[in-house]
C-alpha cells in the first residue's frame, strides 16, 4: 500500500490524543481517516467563508442601495 500513497511520515501526539482519535477512527486506516477529517474541514472552513462573503456583498449591496436612494433626494 505504500506504493499507492506515496512517501510516508510519522505525527507525534500525545498518548490521550492518540487514543481519542483512534476511538473517532473506528474500522479505517489513519490515511482514510486523517485525510476525510481535513477534507471535512477544508469544507466547512469553505463554508464559513462563502457565507462570510455572501454577508459582506449584501451589506454592499444595501449601502451602494441607500446611496443611490438619499442622492435622489
Amino acid at each position: 500500500m505504500i506504493g499507492l500513497m506515496g512517501r510516508v511520515t510519522t505525527i507525534t501526539v500525545s498518548v490521550e490524543t492518540k487514543e481519542l482519535l483512534e476511538r473517532l477512527k473506528g474500522g479505517k486506516t489513519w490515511e482514510e481517516f486523517l485525510r476525510g477529517l481535513a477534507e471535512m474541514m477544508l469544507r466547512e472552513r469553505r463554508e464559513r467563508v462563502r457565507k462570510r462573503l455572501g454577508e459582506l456583498l449584501e451589506a454592499e449591496f444595501e449601502e451602494v442601495r441607500v446611496k443611490g436612494w438619499a442622492r435622489g433626494y
